[in-house]
């Protein structure tokens, strides 16, 4: 404890990025809670953000106060803390037993930040803050040499930074002391891919190795010169289908960003079969129950093409999801970025929970009202189907 106190005497004052304490300890209250300064009448105070379900509530603290309440929600209400600061970074872990474990690092950036607006209505800090040159962001065309977004790119750099906060919320999944496997199906140039390296890498000290995977050579041979060029020794890229992938025997998180119709399908029973910890997927086109969905009684609303389209994407992802907790995941349907950035803007986000249990009693009641028959589930029974035949032969 004496430990998180001299923490944060460090880090509270006008130099605090953000403080994200997540992972709550029951399901029941906030989330997840935000702290940051601001300045109210020329005096440091810190402002909570407090999310509860839809809700978002805030709070302000002078300095005095806000130590003593963030230590109290760490110890009791949750199990994450990730501090954030122009000096240094920060992860408090809490064990089911009530102890801390602290690690901490300097940043890793040397060149001068930005003074921070401290501002009480100032713009949204990202987790990769604008003003502070990333070196494969500048590569990739997201931001100029001096740190700055590329106005037509702040889209992209929107969405990298809200990927990173779904990371952020999972990282107690994440196992410090050994050597966490990732792939990325379908990185494309791998924006994602990079983000997630450097964040999991070098702002919060993970020993992660990423594979990211896609068809296109041209886009793999670059991404490989880029990470051999970072220094990103255990960041690589192959050329390869999701459905014929046999490179790794194990894996604890699996991404699959925009894979079209099924080839999600194919990500996701990959991942199952390898028990994977984390699940994230963002999928794109899906065309399969579009063919297939028909409904006597919803006939008045699927007559409508563009109705019956999104209704069945909408389906789609919620048969997924019910498939992913029959396995044993917690499964969150979550917005990605606003649709204003991009149609694609569903994430499931699905983490192993053995306390998860789900028969599909309804999911089959469900399935046969609409007359579908989802990719996964068929992938699944035969994955079932194999491993029994193994087992008995």
């Amino acid at each position: 404890m004496e430990e998180l106190i001299t923490l944060l005497n460090e880090c509270l004052d006008t130099e605090l990025i953000r403080i994200v304490i997540s992972n709550p300890r029951e399901n029941e209250g906030p989330a997840k809670i935000i702290v940051r300064p601001i300045l109210l009448k020329e005096e440091l105070w810190f402002q909570e953000t407090i999310y509860v379900g839809t809700k978002v509530l805030h709070k302000n603290y002078k300095a005095e106060y806000i130590l003593e309440e963030i230590v109290n929600n760490i110890t009791k209400n949750f199990k994450q803390l990730q501090l954030d600061h122009n000096l240094l970074s920060a992860t408090v872990l809490v064990s089911k037993k009530g102890k801390l474990t602290i690690n901490k690092k300097q940043n890793a950036i040397t060149e001068l930040k930005k003074p921070l607006n401290l501002a009480h209505n100032r713009t949204k800090r990202y987790v990769l803050p604008e003003g502070v040159r990333v070196d494969f962001l500048v590569d990739l065309g997201v931001m100029t040499q001096e740190g700055t977004i590329v106005k037509a790119k702040y889209d992209k750099f929107k969405q990298i930074n809200r990927f990173l906060e779904f990371i952020e919320d999972i990282l107690p999944k994440l196992k410090k002391d050994k050597e966490v496997k990732i792939i990325d199906f379908g990185c494309g140039k791998s924006y994602l891919t990079f983000a997630m390296y450097y964040y999991l890498k070098v702002l919060n000290g993970f020993d992660v190795r990423i594979v990211g995977l896609d068809l296109k050579e041209d886009v793999i041979d670059n991404c490989n010169k880029l990470s051999e060029k970072y220094g990103f020794e255990k960041l690589r890229f192959y050329k390869g289908d999701i459905a014929g992938y046999e490179g790794l025997d194990s894996v604890d998180m699996v991404v699959t960003l925009h894979a079209c119709d099924t080839a999600t399908d194919y990500a996701l029973e990959k991942a199952v079969s390898w028990g994977a910890d984390v699940i994230l997927s963002v999928p794109c086109c899906q065309h399969e129950l579009n063919k297939q969905i028909k409904s006597d009684i919803l006939g008045p609303v699927l007559k409508h093409g563009l109705i019956k389209e999104r209704i069945a994407a909408l389906v789609t992802d919620a048969l997924r999801a019910e498939l992913l907790e029959s396995k044993g995941y917690k499964v969150q349907i979550l917005e990605f970025i606003d649709m204003e950035h991009t149609p694609k803007n569903i994430l499931i986000r699905a983490v192993k929970d053995e306390k998860i249990i789900n028969d599909l009693d309804k999911y089959y009641t469900c399935k046969e009202f609409l007359g579908v028959n989802p990719t996964l589930d068929k992938l699944l029974k035969q994955r079932q189907e194999k491993t029994y035949e193994k087992d008995h032969n």
